[in-house]
């Protein structure tokens, strides 16, 4: 594997899998029209472990108050949030390769752009956590679950869900980041059982740890940059490109 090809894939990790533009579409985006193919199963998770560690130092005060007191409201809303991912995806096991065609590709990036444009139009919101409620819990869940086919964002979709529930910009946020901890997690374990760890060539070890890098930290800067944006309803910038890259699918056709 080349190093530049470890460089591109963590970076487009790391970017896309927390600034709401899909990082699942744009891997498919990279396959289909440069060639550039993941390695394998375990390359895969070294990116997703990238990525995790992207959260944990942006969240860790979260993550850590969760460990020490497991029992708490936070808690129960994350596993409430997750359930319908899990069924989901247990469903669509096998057809989620289906939906890589450019045309479906192009609809799923308009479909996040319209989500993005929802969400910076919603400035009604003050529930914290203390208020959420399991309905709250479920939307949210229910809207990562939508998010599973390439080219919807799922930090965009759960966002929005979380807006649409009330939740304060700065809460819808938080609860989106922590739950992807999950996802992020179930993915990886996922892609595992199902392909196997793999073979590791010892002269892959350097492009491993360079995907490993590019993910991590391009990941925490995708972060830091989409909690400030947020804030200032500013998503609309990513429906944009979205938008832009649905009509580029639409008139290539990788």
């Amino acid at each position: 594997m080349e190093i530049w090809q470890a460089v591109i894939l963590g970076l487009v990790q790391g970017i896309a899998e927390f600034l709401p533009i899909s990082s699942s579409g744009h891997l498919v985006i990279l396959q289909n029209l440069f060639g550039i193919n993941q390695p394998g199963v375990t390359f895969d998770i070294v990116l997703h472990i990238g990525s995790l560690c992207a959260v944990f130092a942006v969240f860790w005060r979260d993550i850590l108050l969760l460990v020490k007191n497991p029992f708490q409201k936070m808690t129960l809303m994350l596993i409430i949030g997750t359930i319908p991912v899990v069924v989901v995806g247990y469903a669509l096991r096998g057809y989620i390769e289906l939906f890589q065609q450019s045309v479906y590709l192009a609809a799923a990036f308009v479909f996040t752009g319209i989500l993005l444009l929802m969400a910076d139009r919603i400035t009604q919101t003050h529930k914290t956590v203390k208020e959420m409620t399991v309905l709250d819990a479920v939307t949210i869940g229910c809207m990562q679950a939508i998010a599973l086919p390439p080219g919807i964002s799922r930090s965009g979709a759960t966002i929005t869900g979380a807006l649409v529930s009330g939740l304060t910009r700065e809460t819808a946020a938080r609860f989106s980041f922590l739950l992807s901890v999950i996802a992020i997690i179930g993915a990886g374990v996922l892609e595992f059982t199902d392909g196997g760890p793999g073979g590791v060539y010892a002269g892959d070890i350097p492009a491993y740890m360079v995907g490993f890098v590019a993910a991590a930290v391009s990941g925490y800067f995708s972060i830091r940059l989409l909690l400030e944006l947020i804030k200032k309803c500013q998503l609309k910038y990513f429906a944009y490109y979205v938008f832009a890259l649905a009509g580029f699918l639409l008139v290539i056709r990788p």
